[in-house]
């Protein structure tokens, strides 16, 4: 029998210390809502944009040098993506990156840029999963997957422990609740291991709350067949994983859904308040606290997971055409 090696908080703060090893802390802000002090931490200023950057160096630094030799092989609508790649220029691995045809031009030439193979795929007709899987066993490569992956998991979860540090040198509160934009879960499986004791609160576009419904179900429900359009295509996950639920229905996580004009009102509120460029998907956390579906604590920490916005949709968002 095959044992599945699991996530745990010992492999977050692995993570962790690799992750502080190559890249400087991206910044905690604070700002007041709803008249309470709430801290921001500020993933949109990655070198990729995104937090995903975190799991990718630690997922390829745990190969070997044989298999990095193979390469890798992942599937992502554009942060993973880049992650992945910026992780595999960095260590000499080639990389191949399954991506929707429709993902932001700005993700798919970032992507290219630090030298991926891109393989586009229709996402209303084929299987992301089934075409990575594939190429992978062609070439030999290893998969890496977006956050069906422990290793992802832990160094995604990276990000708490070095908010929770911050927080403490600056004197706030500690953190008591988090509000996480959540797609597949990987993000805020990895901070409910980092941050055991505080509550988790997740945040899907509508339509695509899976993992909300999952966990109220107390079993996996996959996103209907014909969901709404979103502009969050990174929370765009059919169906969550049982790893990724298995670590935030034990840690008793909640979830909230936020309307695509709660989305594009969040993404102003921080180009005004914050003066940051967050893409639809990395404001979600940010729309559920300002739509008072989640409400303010003294520790509150929200996670703005990323900056990788379409510039077209972005100036229609801040002018409010769209």
């Amino acid at each position: 029998m095959t044992i599945v090696r699991q996530p745990t908080r010992a492999g977050v703060r692995d993570a962790a210390a690799k992750v502080a090893a190559i890249l400087p802390q991206t910044p905690l802000l604070t700002a007041e809502i709803h008249g309470a002090r709430v801290s921001f931490k500020a993933e949109t200023l990655q070198p990729v944009g995104a937090f995903k950057i975190r799991g990718a160096w630690h997922r390829l630094t745990a190969l070997d040098a044989e298999t990095r030799d193979r390469g890798v092989v992942a599937f992502s609508s554009g942060n993973h993506a880049q992650g992945v790649a910026w992780a595999a220029k960095r260590l000499g691995i080639p990389a191949v990156i399954v991506m929707p045809a429709d993902a932001p031009q700005v993700k798919l030439d970032a992507t290219m840029a630090l030298g991926a193979e891109v393989v586009k795929y229709d996402r209303a007709t084929e299987s992301r999963e089934k075409i990575a899987a594939h190429l992978a066993h062609a070439r030999g490569a290893t998969l890496v997957p977006s956050f069906d992956d422990p290793w992802i998991i832990e160094g995604q979860g990276s990000v708490g422990i070095e908010s929770l540090s911050q927080m403490v040198e600056m004197k706030l509160p500690d953190p008591d609740q988090v509000i996480v934009p959540c797609g597949g879960g990987g993000l805020a499986a990895g901070i409910a291991l980092a941050l055991p004791d505080v509550e988790l609160v997740l945040a899907e576009p509508e339509g695509w709350d899976d993992m909300r419904a999952s966990l109220e179900a107390g079993w996996i429900e996959p996103v209907g067949a014909s969901p709404p359009p979103t502009a969050c295509d990174a929370l765009q996950t059919p169906r969550v994983s049982p790893l990724t639920f298995d670590v935030l229905s034990r840690r008793g996580a909640t979830g909230r859904a936020v309307s695509e004009a709660e989305v594009r009102e969040a993404q102003r509120w921080a180009a005004r308040t914050l003066r940051l460029v967050v893409e639809p998907g990395g404001a979600a956390a940010l729309a559920a606290l300002l739509a008072r579906k989640v409400e303010v604590t003294p520790g509150t920490l929200v996670i703005l997971s990323g900056g990788n916005a379409d510039p077209a949709a972005y100036a229609r968002v801040l002018a409010g055409t769209d």
